[in-house]
Protein backbone atom coordinates (compact mmCIF):
# COMPACT_ATOMS: atom_id res chain seq x y z
CA UNK A 1 0.00 0.00 0.00
CA UNK A 2 1.30 3.50 -0.86
CA UNK A 3 1.78 6.19 1.76
CA UNK A 4 -1.29 8.02 0.45
CA UNK A 5 -3.35 4.87 0.48
CA UNK A 6 -2.26 4.05 4.02
CA UNK A 7 -3.17 7.51 5.21
CA UNK A 8 -6.55 7.24 3.53
CA UNK A 9 -7.29 3.91 5.14
CA UNK A 10 -6.37 5.28 8.52
CA UNK A 11 -8.70 8.24 8.28
CA UNK A 12 -11.56 6.62 6.42
CA UNK A 13 -11.12 9.14 3.57
CA UNK A 14 -10.43 7.67 0.12
CA UNK A 15 -7.23 8.54 -1.67
CA UNK A 16 -7.25 11.85 -3.61
CA UNK A 17 -7.35 10.08 -6.97
CA UNK A 18 -10.81 8.72 -6.16
CA UNK A 19 -12.27 12.18 -5.58
CA UNK A 20 -12.42 13.24 -9.23
CA UNK A 21 -15.75 14.92 -9.99
CA UNK A 22 -16.94 14.93 -6.38
CA UNK A 23 -16.94 18.72 -5.90
CA UNK A 24 -19.40 19.61 -8.70
CA UNK A 25 -21.62 16.74 -7.56
CA UNK A 26 -21.63 18.14 -4.03
CA UNK A 27 -22.75 21.42 -5.58
CA UNK A 28 -25.57 19.81 -7.60
CA UNK A 29 -26.54 17.48 -4.75
CA UNK A 30 -27.17 20.43 -2.43
CA UNK A 31 -28.49 22.70 -5.20
CA UNK A 32 -31.38 20.40 -6.11
CA UNK A 33 -32.19 19.58 -2.47
CA UNK A 34 -32.58 23.24 -1.57
CA UNK A 35 -34.43 23.85 -4.83
CA UNK A 36 -37.07 21.49 -3.48
CA UNK A 37 -37.17 23.23 -0.11
CA UNK A 38 -37.21 26.73 -1.60
CA UNK A 39 -39.77 26.06 -4.30
CA UNK A 40 -42.20 24.25 -2.01
CA UNK A 41 -42.01 26.59 0.99
CA UNK A 42 -41.87 29.87 -0.93
CA UNK A 43 -44.34 29.22 -3.78
CA UNK A 44 -46.20 25.93 -4.08
CA UNK A 45 -47.21 25.28 -0.48
CA UNK A 46 -48.50 28.82 0.21
CA UNK A 47 -50.51 28.76 -3.03
CA UNK A 48 -52.01 25.35 -2.27
CA UNK A 49 -53.00 26.40 1.25
CA UNK A 50 -54.44 29.70 0.03
CA UNK A 51 -56.64 27.93 -2.52
CA UNK A 52 -57.81 25.49 0.13
CA UNK A 53 -58.86 28.10 2.73
CA UNK A 54 -58.12 31.75 1.79
CA UNK A 55 -59.49 33.21 5.03
CA UNK A 56 -57.13 31.21 7.27
CA UNK A 57 -54.11 30.96 4.99
CA UNK A 58 -51.64 32.69 7.35
CA UNK A 59 -52.43 30.51 10.36
CA UNK A 60 -52.60 27.33 8.27
CA UNK A 61 -49.28 28.00 6.56
CA UNK A 62 -47.64 28.59 9.93
CA UNK A 63 -49.11 25.34 11.23
CA UNK A 64 -47.88 23.27 8.27
CA UNK A 65 -44.39 24.75 8.14
CA UNK A 66 -43.98 24.69 11.93
CA UNK A 67 -44.91 21.02 12.30
CA UNK A 68 -42.85 20.14 9.23
CA UNK A 69 -39.79 21.93 10.59
CA UNK A 70 -39.91 20.05 13.89
CA UNK A 71 -40.34 16.74 12.08
CA UNK A 72 -37.46 17.48 9.71
CA UNK A 73 -35.16 18.58 12.52
CA UNK A 74 -35.59 15.19 14.20
CA UNK A 75 -35.29 13.15 11.00
CA UNK A 76 -31.93 14.64 10.07
CA UNK A 77 -29.83 13.18 12.93
CA UNK A 78 -31.95 10.00 13.01
CA UNK A 79 -31.36 9.43 9.29
CA UNK A 80 -27.69 10.21 9.80
CA UNK A 81 -27.39 7.69 12.64
CA UNK A 82 -29.02 5.00 10.52
CA UNK A 83 -26.63 5.62 7.63
CA UNK A 84 -23.67 5.58 10.03
CA UNK A 85 -24.70 2.09 11.12
CA UNK A 86 -25.41 0.87 7.58
CA UNK A 87 -23.17 -1.89 6.25
CA UNK A 88 -24.89 -2.25 2.90
CA UNK A 89 -22.88 -3.70 0.04
CA UNK A 90 -23.94 -0.59 -1.89
CA UNK A 91 -22.19 1.68 0.64
CA UNK A 92 -23.19 3.48 3.83
CA UNK A 93 -24.66 6.62 2.28
CA UNK A 94 -25.99 5.50 -1.12
CA UNK A 95 -29.17 3.75 0.13
CA UNK A 96 -30.13 6.84 2.13
CA UNK A 97 -29.33 9.26 -0.69
CA UNK A 98 -31.44 7.39 -3.21
CA UNK A 99 -34.10 6.16 -0.78
CA UNK A 100 -34.59 9.59 0.79
CA UNK A 101 -34.92 11.27 -2.61
CA UNK A 102 -37.34 8.70 -4.05
CA UNK A 103 -39.56 8.78 -0.95
CA UNK A 104 -39.51 12.59 -0.93
CA UNK A 105 -40.78 12.52 -4.53
CA UNK A 106 -43.49 10.03 -3.56
CA UNK A 107 -44.74 12.16 -0.66
CA UNK A 108 -44.61 15.35 -2.74
CA UNK A 109 -46.84 13.57 -5.25
CA UNK A 110 -49.26 12.80 -2.40
CA UNK A 111 -49.23 16.49 -1.44
CA UNK A 112 -50.14 17.48 -4.98
CA UNK A 113 -53.34 15.45 -4.79
CA UNK A 114 -54.23 16.46 -1.20
CA UNK A 115 -57.71 17.91 -0.75
CA UNK A 116 -57.50 18.79 2.94
CA UNK A 117 -55.13 20.45 5.40
CA UNK A 118 -54.44 17.24 7.34
CA UNK A 119 -53.20 15.45 4.22
CA UNK A 120 -51.00 18.42 3.32
CA UNK A 121 -49.46 18.36 6.82
CA UNK A 122 -48.78 14.62 6.63
CA UNK A 123 -47.41 14.88 3.11
CA UNK A 124 -45.06 17.79 3.88
CA UNK A 125 -43.84 16.29 7.16
CA UNK A 126 -42.91 13.07 5.36
CA UNK A 127 -41.55 14.74 2.22
CA UNK A 128 -39.41 17.18 4.21
CA UNK A 129 -38.39 14.39 6.57
CA UNK A 130 -37.17 12.24 3.68
CA UNK A 131 -35.39 15.28 2.27
CA UNK A 132 -33.57 15.50 5.59
CA UNK A 133 -32.61 11.83 5.43
CA UNK A 134 -31.06 12.61 2.04
CA UNK A 135 -29.49 15.77 3.48
CA UNK A 136 -27.86 13.88 6.36
CA UNK A 137 -26.27 11.46 3.90
CA UNK A 138 -25.06 14.12 1.46
CA UNK A 139 -23.63 16.22 4.31
CA UNK A 140 -21.68 13.22 5.60
CA UNK A 141 -19.91 12.86 2.25
CA UNK A 142 -17.55 15.71 3.23
CA UNK A 143 -16.08 14.09 6.38
CA UNK A 144 -16.34 10.65 4.75
CA UNK A 145 -14.49 11.28 1.51
CA UNK A 146 -12.83 14.69 1.43
CA UNK A 147 -9.29 15.15 2.81
CA UNK A 148 -8.95 17.70 5.60
CA UNK A 149 -7.01 20.11 3.42
CA UNK A 150 -9.94 20.36 0.94
CA UNK A 151 -12.80 20.67 3.43
CA UNK A 152 -13.14 24.42 2.84
CA UNK A 153 -13.66 23.92 -0.89
CA UNK A 154 -16.12 21.08 -0.29
CA UNK A 155 -18.10 23.15 2.21
CA UNK A 156 -18.08 26.06 -0.25
CA UNK A 157 -19.66 23.81 -2.89
CA UNK A 158 -22.36 22.77 -0.43
CA UNK A 159 -22.97 26.36 0.69
CA UNK A 160 -23.17 27.69 -2.85
CA UNK A 161 -25.59 24.90 -3.71
CA UNK A 162 -27.80 25.86 -0.78
CA UNK A 163 -27.98 29.55 -1.71
CA UNK A 164 -28.40 29.02 -5.44
CA UNK A 165 -30.82 26.15 -4.86
CA UNK A 166 -33.34 28.27 -2.95
CA UNK A 167 -33.28 30.81 -5.77
CA UNK A 168 -33.59 28.12 -8.46
CA UNK A 169 -36.47 26.49 -6.60
CA UNK A 170 -38.41 29.74 -6.53
CA UNK A 171 -37.82 30.25 -10.26
CA UNK A 172 -38.86 26.68 -11.15
CA UNK A 173 -41.90 26.67 -8.87
CA UNK A 174 -43.01 30.02 -10.30
CA UNK A 175 -43.65 28.27 -13.61
CA UNK A 176 -46.18 25.90 -12.03
CA UNK A 177 -48.50 28.25 -10.16
CA UNK A 178 -51.44 26.95 -12.22
CA UNK A 179 -50.47 23.29 -11.87
CA UNK A 180 -49.14 22.89 -8.34
CA UNK A 181 -49.25 19.10 -8.47
CA UNK A 182 -46.90 19.08 -11.49
CA UNK A 183 -44.59 21.53 -9.72
CA UNK A 184 -44.25 19.16 -6.77
CA UNK A 185 -43.36 16.28 -9.10
CA UNK A 186 -40.78 18.36 -10.99
CA UNK A 187 -39.00 19.51 -7.83
CA UNK A 188 -39.04 15.98 -6.41
CA UNK A 189 -37.82 14.57 -9.71
CA UNK A 190 -34.86 16.97 -9.72
CA UNK A 191 -33.88 15.72 -6.26
CA UNK A 192 -34.01 12.12 -7.48
CA UNK A 193 -31.78 13.10 -10.43
CA UNK A 194 -29.25 14.59 -7.97
CA UNK A 195 -29.28 11.39 -5.91
CA UNK A 196 -28.83 9.18 -8.96
CA UNK A 197 -25.85 11.27 -10.09
CA UNK A 198 -24.19 11.05 -6.67
CA UNK A 199 -24.75 7.31 -6.42
CA UNK A 200 -23.69 6.53 -9.99
CA UNK A 201 -20.75 8.89 -10.39
CA UNK A 202 -19.06 8.85 -6.97
CA UNK A 203 -17.66 6.03 -4.90
CA UNK A 204 -19.28 5.34 -1.52
CA UNK A 205 -16.81 3.12 0.40
CA UNK A 206 -18.08 -0.42 0.89
CA UNK A 207 -17.84 -2.15 4.30
CA UNK A 208 -14.48 -3.79 3.51
CA UNK A 209 -13.02 -0.39 2.50
CA UNK A 210 -13.90 1.42 5.71
CA UNK A 211 -11.33 2.14 8.41
CA UNK A 212 -11.24 -0.54 11.08
CA UNK A 213 -12.68 1.70 13.80
CA UNK A 214 -15.65 2.50 11.54
CA UNK A 215 -16.26 -0.92 10.00
CA UNK A 216 -16.02 -2.69 13.34
CA UNK A 217 -18.61 -0.54 15.10
CA UNK A 218 -21.49 -2.50 16.57
CA UNK A 219 -24.29 -1.08 18.68
CA UNK A 220 -27.82 -1.71 19.89
CA UNK A 221 -30.82 0.59 19.36
CA UNK A 222 -30.80 1.38 23.10
CA UNK A 223 -27.12 2.28 22.95
CA UNK A 224 -27.72 4.48 19.90
CA UNK A 225 -30.51 6.31 21.75
CA UNK A 226 -28.32 6.92 24.82
CA UNK A 227 -25.49 8.27 22.67
CA UNK A 228 -27.69 10.32 20.34
CA UNK A 229 -26.49 13.72 21.57
CA UNK A 230 -23.15 12.48 22.83
CA UNK A 231 -21.26 14.78 20.46
CA UNK A 232 -22.36 17.72 22.62
CA UNK A 233 -20.25 16.30 25.45
CA UNK A 234 -17.15 17.03 23.37
CA UNK A 235 -15.90 20.51 24.16
CA UNK A 236 -14.94 21.74 20.68
CA UNK A 237 -18.09 20.38 19.02
CA UNK A 238 -20.24 22.03 21.71
CA UNK A 239 -18.65 25.44 21.18
CA UNK A 240 -19.10 25.21 17.40
CA UNK A 241 -22.72 24.10 17.94
CA UNK A 242 -23.44 27.07 20.23
CA UNK A 243 -21.76 29.50 17.83
CA UNK A 244 -23.82 28.23 14.90
CA UNK A 245 -27.06 28.43 16.91
CA UNK A 246 -26.48 32.07 17.89
CA UNK A 247 -25.45 33.21 14.42
CA UNK A 248 -28.45 31.43 12.86
CA UNK A 249 -30.91 32.86 15.38
CA UNK A 250 -29.73 36.40 14.71
CA UNK A 251 -29.69 35.96 10.94
CA UNK A 252 -33.18 34.48 10.61
CA UNK A 253 -34.72 36.88 13.12
CA UNK A 254 -33.96 39.60 10.58
CA UNK A 255 -34.71 37.57 7.46
CA UNK A 256 -38.09 36.28 8.67
CA UNK A 257 -39.44 39.80 9.19
CA UNK A 258 -37.89 41.38 6.12
CA UNK A 259 -41.18 42.13 4.35
CA UNK A 260 -42.81 43.67 7.43
CA UNK A 261 -39.58 45.58 8.08
CA UNK A 262 -39.75 47.12 4.62
CA UNK A 263 -43.45 47.95 4.89
CA UNK A 264 -43.50 49.36 8.42
CA UNK A 265 -39.99 50.69 9.07
CA UNK A 266 -37.69 51.11 6.06
CA UNK A 267 -39.98 51.90 3.13
CA UNK A 268 -39.57 50.87 -0.50
CA UNK A 269 -39.05 52.90 -3.69
CA UNK A 270 -42.08 54.44 -5.36
CA UNK A 271 -43.73 51.97 -7.72
CA UNK A 272 -42.22 48.88 -6.04
CA UNK A 273 -44.34 46.68 -3.79
CA UNK A 274 -42.80 45.04 -0.68
CA UNK A 275 -42.89 41.54 -2.21
CA UNK A 276 -40.79 42.66 -5.19
CA UNK A 277 -38.51 44.56 -2.83
CA UNK A 278 -37.89 41.38 -0.84
CA UNK A 279 -37.08 39.57 -4.10
CA UNK A 280 -34.54 42.25 -5.04
CA UNK A 281 -32.87 42.13 -1.62
CA UNK A 282 -32.82 38.33 -1.67
CA UNK A 283 -31.12 38.35 -5.06
CA UNK A 284 -28.48 40.80 -3.81
CA UNK A 285 -27.82 38.70 -0.71
CA UNK A 286 -27.69 35.45 -2.69
CA UNK A 287 -25.17 36.73 -5.24
CA UNK A 288 -22.95 38.20 -2.53
CA UNK A 289 -23.17 35.07 -0.39
CA UNK A 290 -22.34 32.68 -3.23
CA UNK A 291 -19.33 34.73 -4.33
CA UNK A 292 -18.04 34.95 -0.77
CA UNK A 293 -18.61 31.24 -0.20
CA UNK A 294 -16.62 30.26 -3.29
CA UNK A 295 -13.73 32.52 -2.27
CA UNK A 296 -13.74 32.04 1.52
CA UNK A 297 -13.87 28.25 1.63
CA UNK A 298 -10.90 27.56 -0.68
CA UNK A 299 -8.91 30.43 0.87
CA UNK A 300 -9.30 28.88 4.32
CA UNK A 301 -7.89 25.66 2.82
CA UNK A 302 -4.92 27.49 1.35
CA UNK A 303 -4.08 29.30 4.60
CA UNK A 304 -5.05 26.31 6.77
CA UNK A 305 -6.97 28.67 9.05
CA UNK A 306 -10.61 28.23 10.07
CA UNK A 307 -11.13 30.08 13.37
CA UNK A 308 -9.90 33.40 12.00
CA UNK A 309 -12.37 33.27 9.09
CA UNK A 310 -15.29 32.26 11.31
CA UNK A 311 -14.52 34.93 13.92
CA UNK A 312 -14.03 37.76 11.41
CA UNK A 313 -17.11 36.83 9.35
CA UNK A 314 -19.28 36.58 12.50
CA UNK A 315 -18.10 40.00 13.67
CA UNK A 316 -18.71 41.29 10.13
CA UNK A 317 -22.32 40.06 10.30
CA UNK A 318 -22.69 41.94 13.59
CA UNK A 319 -21.14 45.11 12.16
CA UNK A 320 -23.35 45.04 9.07
CA UNK A 321 -26.43 45.33 11.31
CA UNK A 322 -25.31 48.83 12.28
CA UNK A 323 -26.15 49.98 8.74
CA UNK A 324 -29.99 49.77 8.90
CA UNK A 325 -29.86 50.75 12.58
CA UNK A 326 -28.10 54.06 11.83
CA UNK A 327 -29.73 54.74 8.45
CA UNK A 328 -33.12 53.03 7.88
CA UNK A 329 -33.45 53.59 4.13
CA UNK A 330 -33.90 51.48 1.00
CA UNK A 331 -30.40 52.28 -0.26
CA UNK A 332 -28.89 51.27 3.07
CA UNK A 333 -30.91 48.04 3.06
CA UNK A 334 -29.44 47.08 -0.31
CA UNK A 335 -25.96 47.79 1.04
CA UNK A 336 -26.75 45.86 4.22
CA UNK A 337 -27.93 42.78 2.31
CA UNK A 338 -24.78 42.82 0.16
CA UNK A 339 -22.37 43.22 3.09
CA UNK A 340 -24.23 40.79 5.33
CA UNK A 341 -24.44 38.28 2.48
CA UNK A 342 -20.68 38.46 1.94
CA UNK A 343 -19.86 37.82 5.59
CA UNK A 344 -22.55 35.16 6.03
CA UNK A 345 -21.34 33.33 2.91
CA UNK A 346 -17.80 33.14 4.29
CA UNK A 347 -19.14 32.07 7.67
CA UNK A 348 -21.24 29.20 6.33
CA UNK A 349 -18.47 27.84 4.10
CA UNK A 350 -15.69 27.90 6.70
CA UNK A 351 -17.77 27.06 9.77
CA UNK A 352 -19.16 23.97 8.02
CA UNK A 353 -15.62 22.91 7.17
CA UNK A 354 -14.62 23.46 10.80
CA UNK A 355 -17.49 21.28 12.02
CA UNK A 356 -16.15 18.36 9.99
CA UNK A 357 -12.79 18.82 11.74
CA UNK A 358 -14.19 18.69 15.29
CA UNK A 359 -16.41 15.63 14.85
CA UNK A 360 -15.85 13.32 17.83
CA UNK A 361 -16.02 10.15 15.74
CA UNK A 362 -15.64 9.32 12.05
CA UNK A 363 -18.02 6.40 12.59
CA UNK A 364 -20.84 8.73 13.67
CA UNK A 365 -20.21 11.51 11.16
CA UNK A 366 -23.71 11.65 9.65
CA UNK A 367 -25.44 11.49 13.03
CA UNK A 368 -23.28 14.23 14.50
CA UNK A 369 -23.60 16.44 11.42
CA UNK A 370 -27.35 15.90 11.86
CA UNK A 371 -27.06 16.99 15.48
CA UNK A 372 -25.34 20.15 14.25
CA UNK A 373 -28.33 20.68 11.95
CA UNK A 374 -30.38 21.24 15.12
CA UNK A 375 -28.30 24.42 15.56
CA UNK A 376 -29.46 25.43 12.06
CA UNK A 377 -33.09 24.34 12.19
CA UNK A 378 -33.93 25.01 15.85
CA UNK A 379 -33.21 28.76 15.71
CA UNK A 380 -35.16 29.03 12.46
CA UNK A 381 -38.17 27.53 14.23
CA UNK A 382 -38.01 29.85 17.25
CA UNK A 383 -36.74 33.01 15.50
CA UNK A 384 -40.24 34.25 14.47
CA UNK A 385 -41.36 34.10 18.11
CA UNK A 386 -38.18 35.75 19.43
CA UNK A 387 -38.35 38.49 16.80
CA UNK A 388 -42.03 39.18 17.41
CA UNK A 389 -41.43 39.67 21.15
CA UNK A 390 -38.55 42.05 20.46
CA UNK A 391 -40.50 44.06 17.87
CA UNK A 392 -43.72 44.27 19.89
CA UNK A 393 -42.38 44.63 23.42
CA UNK A 394 -38.72 45.69 23.40
CA UNK A 395 -38.47 48.70 21.12
CA UNK A 396 -39.35 47.70 17.56
CA UNK A 397 -37.10 46.97 14.61
CA UNK A 398 -34.17 49.03 15.93
CA UNK A 399 -34.03 46.75 18.96
CA UNK A 400 -34.16 43.71 16.68
CA UNK A 401 -31.01 44.89 14.86
CA UNK A 402 -29.22 45.33 18.18
CA UNK A 403 -30.22 41.90 19.51
CA UNK A 404 -29.22 40.23 16.22
CA UNK A 405 -25.84 42.00 16.37
CA UNK A 406 -25.28 40.88 19.96
CA UNK A 407 -26.08 37.29 18.96
CA UNK A 408 -23.56 37.49 16.10
CA UNK A 409 -20.87 38.78 18.47
CA UNK A 410 -21.67 35.97 20.91
CA UNK A 411 -21.39 33.48 18.03
CA UNK A 412 -17.97 34.89 17.16
CA UNK A 413 -16.76 34.64 20.75
CA UNK A 414 -18.00 31.04 21.00
CA UNK A 415 -15.39 30.01 18.43
CA UNK A 416 -12.41 31.23 20.45
CA UNK A 417 -12.32 28.32 22.98
CA UNK A 418 -12.07 25.72 20.17
CA UNK A 419 -8.65 24.10 20.50
CA UNK A 420 -8.39 21.35 17.89
CA UNK A 421 -8.69 23.64 14.85
CA UNK A 422 -6.51 26.60 13.99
Amino acid sequence: MTAVGAASAATGVPAPGRQRGLMPLLLSGNLLLFSMYGGVVSILLPLQIERLDPANKVANLGLVTGIGAVFATLLNPIGGALSDRSRSRFGRRNPFLLGGAVLALAFLTVMGSASGLAMIIVGWCLAQGMGNVYQAAVTAIVPDRVPRERRGLASAMAGAGMNLGILLGVLVAGRFTRSIDVGYVVLGGLLVAAAVALVALTHDPRPHELAADVAGRRSSPAGDLRSFLSALRHRDFLWVFLGRAMITLGYFSILGYLMYMLKDHIGVPRGMDPANAVAVLTMISTVASVLATLVGGPLSDRLDRRKMFVFVSSMGCAGSLLLPLLSPSWTTMMLFMAVNGLFFGVYMAVDTAMVTLVLPSQGDAARDMGVLNIANAGPQIVSPFVASVIINSLGGYSSLYIVAAVLAVAGALAILPVRSVR
